[in-house]
């Protein structure tokens, strides 16, 4: 995608060719910032504190954070020890877990010496991959859009709803939920975004906002608890939202408030699509409700706001009571029961154990042929 007519993606190595480098999303919308990771602990306090997020790119970043380990010291200890300091980073994007598993694969059985070149190749590759199957994403979501504005009785944009930032900066490119967007607004289809701010972080207007404005895509952000109210008064067409994580079942665990927004439009008949990569499906949880870790992260996020002053300054500033505590719980899950469809790079499903396992045959998990639901 581009930035002021410059393509960019979210990470890649930089000119020394050993170290990656990464758009800082903690800095946006205000300022763009290009950062250098060089080392392993630099590169999963990059996913902890969020300056790279969004499943993919966890996984993708965290591919190169084994890669660059590898490249310091390419003993069995090291690649050990890499392995921990990375995965314990976030604890729900399955992205995490796959690509380090990945890496662990491909270098387990290399001589020291060999490793490194062996875990870039790898990590490259995840990339271009993610890449493909973002595009794949967006060319089939984009039918979808396109069949919703031929049925429309008028000619106003496809309205569509999306939550916090699945777009391509929650990628390496392209982006989940938004790449149909991306598609369809390329192609001249009318389309308008209502982007939710996705309190705590507000990844929906710092980060979503940001892209589709650099992209001159129409949108329109609003509160969180606006959603509700648009879908009643029929000016949603659409939902789209991402996930990090989602069961062989079809439960999708996706950024905090997702489930209340696939209530809503489940009460409106609003459709609600999840844009589903094929790695973030973790064929070993079946119930997502009970199975899936939710990361709880610092109240912080909740009781701080950051924005800019008139002056231009940015400012940190505390929104609630000095004696009050804060929770703050980053993502829920949505029941297969709320979703109409998964948007995959193999084309569009049912959110089902027995759709996911057409689609993907050879990847059943633990439990896939129990019977259950």
């Amino acid at each position: 995608m581009n930035i002021d007519g410059v393509h960019y993606k979210t990470i890649w190595l930089n000119d020394n060719g050993w170290a990656v480098n990464i758009i800082d999303q903690t800095k946006l919308p205000f300022n763009f910032v290009i950062a250098r990771l060089e080392t392993v602990e630099e590169v999963a306090a990059a996913i902890k504190n969020m300056q790279v997020r969004g499943a993919p790119l966890i996984g993708a970043a965290a591919a190169y954070g084994m890669a660059i380990a590898m490249n310091s010291d390419g003993s069995d200890k090291n690649l050990h020890r890499a392995h921990d300091i990375l995965f314990s980073s976030r604890p729900t994007a399955v992205n995490l877990r796959w690509a380090l598993d990945q890496i662990k694969s491909v270098v387990n059985s290399l001589p020291p010496v060999e490793r490194a070149a062996a875990a870039y190749k790898r990590a490259d590759e995840i990339c271009d991959e993610d890449i493909q199957i973002c595009s794949s994403i967006g060319d089939n979501g984009e039918k979808l859009i396109k069949t919703i504005y031929q049925n429309n009785s008028t000619s106003n944009p496809v309205n569509i709803l999306t939550h916090c930032n699945a777009g391509w900066l929650a990628t390496v490119d392209w982006g989940t939920a938004l790449a149909p967007v991306y598609k369809a607004h390329d192609s001249g289809l009318p389309v308008h975004i209502w982007v939710d701010e996705t309190r705590p972080r507000n990844q929906g207007a710092s980060l979503t906002a940001w892209e589709l404005a650099k992209h001159n895509v129409p949108h329109t952000v609003i509160t969180d608890n606006a959603g509700g109210h648009l879908m009643q008064k029929g000016k949603v067409d659409l939902c789209i939202v991402g996930t990090d994580r989602t069961t062989f079942t079809g439960d999708v665990c996706n950024k905090i408030g997702t489930y209340l927004k696939a209530l809503a439009a489940h009460d409106n008949k609003v459709p609600f699509y999840v844009a589903l990569p094929s790695p973030t499906i973790d064929w070993n949880i079946e119930n997502g409700v009970e199975d899936i870790p939710i990361e709880e992260r610092s109240d912080d996020e909740v009781s701080r706001v950051v924005g800019r002053s008139a002056d231009g300054s940015l400012l940190s500033v505390r929104v609630i009571n000095e004696s009050s505590s804060a929770a703050n719980p980053a993502f829920d899950v949505t029941p297969s029961r709320l979703i109409t469809g998964l948007i995959t790079e193999r084309g569009i499903c049912q959110a089902s154990e027995e759709s996911l396992k057409k689609l993907f045959p050879g990847k059943a998990g633990k439990a896939i042929n129990s019977g259950s639901r």
